[in-house]
């Protein structure tokens, strides 16, 4: 490697650090911890980030494509609720946008889904508090006309 030392399996802490507009390429990166870091417009492509968490995060404006999310677990989603520190009181979330994606068998429970616009999916066996929802879209066809 041209006269690079290699840090193979080496540990490196950094702290206090501005490593803005840095590149890392082919990069063994496992099990790192961030805390109290700013990635805002960061860029990762091609990479393994399966058992990644993420907490306390900021993550408006966020982009994933080409992901595969089996077994995610995406949870406590929105604004700071009152009580805690950033909270806003008045203020309302942006909406979030889902296309082309494959949502099947997944559950959504407890979810603030005011507003929701569905268009252009397949619903077949969805089902809101138990009942389908092709059921009830044949009965308000079947109602309104």
């Amino acid at each position: 490697m041209s006269g690079i030392p290699e840090l193979k399996g080496a540990k490196v802490n950094l702290e206090f650090a501005d490593i803005s507009k840095s590149e890392y390429k082919s990069v063994m990166a496992s099990e790192l911890v961030f805390d109290n870091v700013d990635l805002s417009g960061t860029t990762i492509n091609n990479a393994n980030m399966s058992g990644v968490k993420i907490t306390d995060a900021n993550l408006s404006d966020l982009e994933i494509c080409g992901a595969q999310l089996g077994g995610a677990y995406i949870h406590n989603i929105g604004l700071p609720t009152e009580g805690h520190p950033n909270h806003e009181p008045g203020v309302k979330q942006r909406p979030i946008k889902f296309k082309h994606c494959n949502l099947n068998d997944s559950i959504f429970t407890d979810c603030n889904l005011t507003n929701v616009e569905i268009n252009a999916s397949d619903i077949k066996g969805m089902k809101i508090n138990g009942i389908l929802v092709e059921e009830l879209l044949a009965s308000y066809v079947k109602n309104k006309g």
